[in-house]
């Protein structure tokens, strides 16, 4: 089995955007040099990552389970070239970060596996918070940084922030579901199924900024704070929901598939991101953790003060 970066990088792309076309654009390349990029990949793993839709492409059981190793391996990559800078120099501290119960729990484990690993000397003091309290807590100075939904912020005015990935909403339904049999899906179909609404950090909020955008509006006939409740609920065909990649798993606790569908429109993608507070000098250690984050998942530290060397 043999691939390369540029192959994994290209995978990444294309199940962030969703179109081929969209991510070849995103990464500055002919789209047929990101369909050839796939295709190999695909067929060095012996599985098929995407199902190809006339509106897109949507990951596969497998294709979901490869993303978070492809993410894995591209963040580990930027690690190793970046750890001869560090030769040398020793940076420790202790940091207070605030995260969210849906980052802490589906997006920043590896991370900090890696980051304390890369820096042991630098301590972490992790504390799970609603977005107000990340919020009020950057400002005040209580936290040093945040690794939050930056597209849920509310105080751009004190808090800088960067995003380090866009996760794709899509359609979550039981496998034998009617809408999956549909070539298009758009929100004026899902305004007409029962609709289970998750309520956990925001996503209420979150989920009816687009749907204030259109005429329609969700048939909400279950709100729940549990993911886990949710996704079983959906397996069993109760009703449908929306909800980001990035949270998916394909079965339930039971057992039961859940399969997704990209959806025809504009749907606001959940962005995960850093947060500090605006116009202030980050300690060494603040700083060193928001630079790893940062060059893991994106091109650069172009928003993020500099730290002496």
């Amino acid at each position: 089995m043999t691939f390369s970066l540029r192959q994994i990088q290209y995978f990444i792309a294309t199940a962030d955007a969703g179109k081929v076309s969209l991510a070849a654009a995103n990464v500055s390349v002919s789209q047929s040099a990101v369909t050839s990029a796939v295709k190999a990949l695909e067929d060095s793993l012996g599985r098929q990552l995407f199902n190809r839709h006339s509106n897109g492409v949507s990951l596969t059981y497998d294709g979901h389970q490869f993303l978070q190793h492809a993410r894995n391996i591209i963040a580990a990559v930027s690690e190793a070239t970046r750890a001869p800078s560090r030769t040398g120099r020793t940076v420790s501290g202790r940091i207070k970060v605030g995260t969210s119960y849906t980052v802490v729990g589906y997006f920043l484990p590896p991370i900090l596996f890696r980051f304390q690993r890369t820096f042991p000397e630098i301590e972490i003091q992790l504390f799970e918070q609603d977005r107000e309290e990340i919020e009020s807590g950057l400002v005040t100075g209580k936290l040093d940084a945040a690794v939050m939904l930056v597209s849920n912020l509310q105080n751009a005015g004190d808090i800088q922030s960067e995003t380090l990935i866009r996760s794709r909403r899509r359609l979550w339904a039981c496998s034998d579901h009617q809408l999956l049999r549909k070539d298009s899906v758009g929100l004026e179909d899902i305004a007409n199924e029962p609709y289970l609404m998750l309520t956990v950090d925001e996503a209420e909020r979150s989920a009816m900024r687009y749907w204030s955008e259109t005429p329609f509006k969700p048939n909400v006939t279950f709100r729940t704070s549990s993911v886990e409740a949710l996704r079983g609920m959906v397996a069993s065909g109760m009703g449908i929901t929306i909800l980001s990649d990035m949270v998916y798993r394909p079965w339930s606790l039971e057992g039961q598939r859940i399969e997704v569908k990209t959806l025809a429109g504009h749907v606001h993608t959940m962005d995960v991101g850093l947060g500090w507070k605006r116009d202030t000098e980050l300690s060494p250690a603040a700083r060193a953790f928001c630079e790893f984050l940062t060059h893991s998942f994106s091109s650069g530290m172009s928003s993020v003060p500099h730290l002496p060397e």
